[in-house]
């Protein structure tokens, strides 16, 4: 895991956003990996990037803390949240008890543009393995499998295992894979895929569990 703390300098400049825009920018960047653990996301910086006042800042930063995905400090400021092997462990395990459920939920309800989104973006995490953009990775893996969480039908159940899930994004990184770990996990990227197409709830909560556990493995986290 990267530990050296990145400055919100690192932030791009883009579209600028306003209340749930500013959200959403933000956790995007953790998402990513763009803003890795440990990151300090100055109020200041990030109004000016953005184009906006601090109060939505604040306000971002104050939802992402409520989410596990930032701490802030009275006298520091915020920071994205850094984890101990111990903690990635345990995301994980939470990971593998409710995601595969989400997926034998989702799986049957999927439409056909769904499908078709899942393999575009296994397709596009493929495409960046080989090219080395480990970096781009993160958010194409988020999407990939929140598609499953917000298509399993119980929106209680989504909210819950989102809530559950943002702090992973944080401590999940593919840089710690080795080369036969990222290919795992391709293969297991495209047989979610086959299970969607096939509407086979069954097969999608078998793989997704044991893609889990290897990435729990692949990260260094597994349990002794």
């Amino acid at each position: 895991m990267e530990s050296a703390a990145a400055e919100t300098a690192m932030v791009p400049t883009g579209t600028a956003p306003a209340g749930e825009g500013a959200y959403e920018q933000v956790r995007q960047l953790i998402a990513g990996g763009e803003l890795p653990a440990g990151s300090w996301l100055r109020e200041a910086t990030l109004a000016e990037r953005f184009g906006v006042s601090r109060t939505p800042i604040r306000e971002a930063l104050n939802r992402l803390a409520a989410e596990g995905l930032v701490e802030i400090s009275k006298n520091k400021g915020a920071q994205v949240v850094s984890f101990t092997p111990d903690d990635i462990a345990g995301l994980y395990d939470v990971r593998a008890g409710f995601e595969p459920h989400a997926a034998l939920l989702a799986v049957p309800r999927m439409t056909d543009d769904d499908v078709r989104e899942l393999a575009s973006l296994s397709s596009r995490m493929e495409e960046v393995v080989r090219a080395g953009r480990l970096d781009e990775l993160g958010a194409l893996n988020a999407a990939f499998h929140g598609i499953f969480v917000d298509r399993c039908g119980n929106r209680h159940f989504a909210t819950a295992l989102q809530s559950l899930m943002r702090p992973a994004v944080v401590a999940h990184t593919f840089r710690q894979y080795t080369p036969e770990a990222l290919q795992r996990s391709m293969n297991h990227h495209a047989e979610l895929v086959a299970a969607a197409e096939a509407r086979d709830g069954e097969w999608a909560e078998a793989i997704m569990r044991t893609h889990i556990l290897a990435a729990r493995n692949a990260a260094g986290a597994r349990r002794t």
